[in-house]
């Protein structure tokens, strides 16, 4: 399957600081909910100056796109195992009253023949609609919610979001916009990539069909580890050949890569030797391709039996890891840059900001 991807278009932002626009306690709730080809999960926020803040939060790894490669259709297993999952959902939005909400699905259920059966299904077990969004809104909701982590200093900057089922990247020029306009300029992408934003301007984007299960998937008869993982880097890099700034000349200053994902947080947490995962010492990270690589190599060393023990991994992300590891080993291959920013934020942040941003409640000035 080819690359998803269209023309150009434009935005991008700067960090995020909080102002004062209502009392927290007073202001609306507000609900996002990622349902991908691995795991489902949403968050419930209040809006709180620039910022919200996190009032309850649902995680839980489904696996909706099991067989998917292989059948081109989601299996009864993982939807009802899916809908139980939601059924919690449903729970928790009941319990705080939550009126505005956006709940989406992405790349298993854009791929799945059966695709509608299952929101119909969802529905009726569960009275909660789920929108199927393109890979296009993917790709802008991963952007705006990196918004406070990009720096100063950057002029060019690459958004990957490594997910179960795709990847998405967005390259955005952000050499014309003045400093303190640039989180406006990321926040006004909830209209859309087309046309300029605040001087900001979408280079191109790119959503590849393939993130760290159905990448897995696609090797999963080769046996060897070494070999799989290198094979499996490589295959990430040939899809990226139609992505306009690729192997692009671009100077390492101003030049920021922005990771986003289970993926990234999990090579951040092991380099940072954290038996217990924690968000405030990842989030916002900036790791050396130096150190991404020793990590990188400490989980080919240790092989599949050693990934599943090793407690910085966890019992959950252990079979996927060396695919998102050779997702992000090619990515790092390919620009120039001997950094990456993580980010343990993404699509439901996005839709969150996004759901904020068109109410007017945040304060985006």
């Amino acid at each position: 399957m080819a690359p998803k991807r269209p023309g150009s278009a434009g935005a991008i932002p700067e960090t995020v600081e909080p102002s004062v626009l209502r009392s927290s306690s007073d202001a609306p709730l507000y609900a996002a909910l990622d349902l991908g080809t691995n795991s489902c999960r949403m968050l419930i926020a209040r809006p709180k100056g620039a910022q919200f803040e996190v009032v309850d939060s649902f995680s839980k790894a489904v696996q909706l796109g099991q067989g998917l490669e292989t059948t081109g259709k989601l299996s009864r297993s993982s939807m009802a195992k899916t809908v139980q999952a939601m059924r919690i959902c449903r729970q928790k939005l009941k319990h705080h009253k939550v009126k505005r909400m956006q709940l989406v699905a992405t790349e298993a259920c854009r791929r799945a023949n059966n695709a509608r059966d299952f929101v119909r299904y969802v529905r009726r077990e569960t009275g909660l609609s789920l929108d199927i969004i393109a890979a296009k809104d993917e790709a802008r909701f991963a952007a705006i919610s990196c918004a406070p982590l990009v720096a100063k200093s950057t002029q060019q900057l690459l958004i990957v979001d490594i997910g179960g089922g795709s990847t998405e990247l967005v390259w955005l020029d952000l050499s014309k916009v003045p400093k303190k306009r640039r989180k406006k300029a990321i926040l006004s992408l909830h209209s859309g990539f087309e046309g300029a934003h605040e001087g900001a301007k979408v280079v191109d984007w790119i959503s590849v069909p393939l993130g760290v299960a159905t990448l897995r998937d696609q090797f999963d008869d080769v046996r060897d580890d070494a070999a799989r993982f290198a094979l499996m880097s490589w295959f990430f890099e040939e899809n990226l050949t139609d992505f306009s700034p690729y192997n692009i000349e671009n100077s390492r200053d101003g030049f920021q890569v922005i990771g986003t994902s289970g993926t990234v947080t999990t090579v951040a947490a092991s380099h940072l030797g954290l038996k217990r995962y924690d968000r405030t010492k990842v989030d916002g990270l900036v790791m050396s391709s130096d150190q991404i690589d020793k990590v990188i190599r400490q989980y080919l060393a240790l092989g599949p039996e050693g990934r599943r023990a090793d407690p910085r991994i966890g019992r959950d992300r252990h079979a996927l890891i060396m695919s998102g590891a050779a997702i992000l080993q090619a990515l790092l291959r390919v620009w120039p840059t001997d950094k990456l920013s993580v980010a343990d934020r993404g699509l439901r942040e996005g839709l969150l900001y996004a759901q904020m941003s068109e109410d007017g409640v945040i304060d985006i000035e």
